[in-house]
């Protein structure tokens, strides 16, 4: 569910119209609802009410301080994977006590930098990288609290690239591995075993694959517990798909009955890591019409946004809805939605079928609030795109838009 409907002919972010956005700030822009964002998270809250947990955010979805600082006050942890992204979030207000680390290369400064804000929890990837945090929290004077990140070998169900629970991702360690992995725990004087954790894809779209990896997950936890381990967290990771075209995913509500059935009567606190279910369909992505040319059977519209902006639809060949922002009487027409950049797999959509589009039009990539300013660059010398959020009747920038200086300004000609 999305804040973004229309009223009359126009497209409006709540009560704002978003060609007054494309006028007042430029395109392309990325615009978020504040409504959607608060809407998403508290659906969560709510139907995780009834069980102790911590919904921590996955930063990487969206980084935007903005973003994390709306969900902080609302009571949301972090997701991180970065020394990065531990300072975006608690440069944002969310607490150290709320945040947990993940992530298969976390560098000995990132290491010492989580250990000094005393996270929460490490997510340990593999045995190096628990014996390097045992060496680097001894050096501190300090303990890390850790769980292992399991490899469930459980198929999730969707795109490859975003499937991260099978034995043959790099990510996690072996099931059959886990106990001796948390029995070399055990014996380290700097780690502190909190919980087992597990994340086993993204944009996922059945409750099944979820409730096979969580009852591996306690079938490790009870026989930890046998053997005298203090395991006190539960890490299910997120996943949790959204709608980009006519996908039916579950609803927060029935995810946490899944977990709910299959936890039973176990006291233990869930970690619950949302991004995309939160953020994705609180954003689009607007863009404005530069040019459209004849092809071979179809028409290119060519539009200032490029792939630099928003890679989704060339990186994973991945569907966003485009609408016109204002709705026009126009033939239907085959065309390519295509960017500047100087690559063929710079596009949003081919072979879409749309009211015809002429120079000016500004269009709405929908769905486009997760994964898409994150993972934006200034390949092509392209500075980054702005950014919007929007609340009721007001707006505010919260990225600037970049700068041509912005792009030289961490460069430097020696004199060699």
């Amino acid at each position: 569910m999305h804040s973004f409907t229309r009223r009359g002919k126009e497209l409006f972010c709540e009560d704002v119209a978003l060609s007054e956005l494309a006028h007042r700030y430029g395109t392309p822009l990325y615009v978020y609802s504040h409504a959607a964002l608060t809407r998403h998270y508290q659906a969560y809250e709510e139907a995780f009410a009834g069980i102790s947990h911590i919904i921590c955010y996955a930063v990487k979805a969206n980084p935007s301080g903005a973003i994390l600082n709306t969900l902080g006050e609302m009571g949301s942890g972090a997701d991180i994977v970065s020394g990065g992204e531990l300072y975006r979030a608690m440069r944002a207000g969310i607490p150290a006590s709320r945040i947990v680390y993940s992530g298969v290369g976390k560098t000995k400064r990132e290491t010492e930098e989580a250990l000094d804000a005393d996270i929460l929890m490490f997510n340990i990837e593999s045995f190096t990288e628990l014996s390097v945090l045992n060496e680097t929290a001894g050096r501190m004077g300090k303990k890390a609290r850790i769980s292992l990140r399991i490899n469930p070998d459980i198929d999730p169900v969707t795109h490859p690239y975003i499937s991260t629970g099978l034995r043959k991702s790099k990510f996690g360690i072996p099931f059959e591995a886990a106990l001796e992995g948390y029995k070399r725990a055990g014996r380290l004087t700097n780690i502190e075993i909190a919980g087992v954790d597990c994340h086993i894809g993204s944009q996922l779209m059945l409750l099944e694959p979820f409730k096979q990896a969580i009852r591996r997950l306690l079938s490790l936890a009870g026989e930890l517990r046998s053997q005298g381990y203090g395991i006190a967290l539960l890490d299910i990771g997120g996943g949790l798909g959204i709608p980009y075209a006519d996908e039916k995913p579950p609803s927060p509500g029935e995810y946490a009955k899944a977990v709910a059935d299959v936890l039973g009567n176990e006291k233990l606190k869930l970690l619950i890591e949302p991004g995309r279910s939160i953020v994705g369909n609180a954003g689009i992505l607007l863009t404005q019409v530069l040019y459209t040319k004849k092809g071979e059977g179809k028409r290119f519209v060519i539009v200032d946004a490029g792939m630099n902006d928003f890679i989704r639809p060339c990186l994973y060949d991945a569907y966003h809805e485009i609408v016109h922002v204002y709705e026009v009487d126009r033939s239907m027409e085959l065309c390519d939605i295509v960017g500047p950049v100087c690559e063929s797999g710079d596009f949003f959509a081919l072979n879409r079928t749309l009211p015809g589009c002429v120079r000016g039009d500004l269009l709405a990539v929908m769905s486009a609030g997760a994964y898409g300013s994150s993972m934006s660059s200034v390949y092509n010398s392209r500075p980054l795109a702005a950014e919007a959020l929007v609340k009721g009747s007001a707006s505010a920038i919260i990225r600037e838009r970049g700068t041509y200086s912005d792009l030289t300004s961490m460069e430097a000609i020696p004199e060699l």
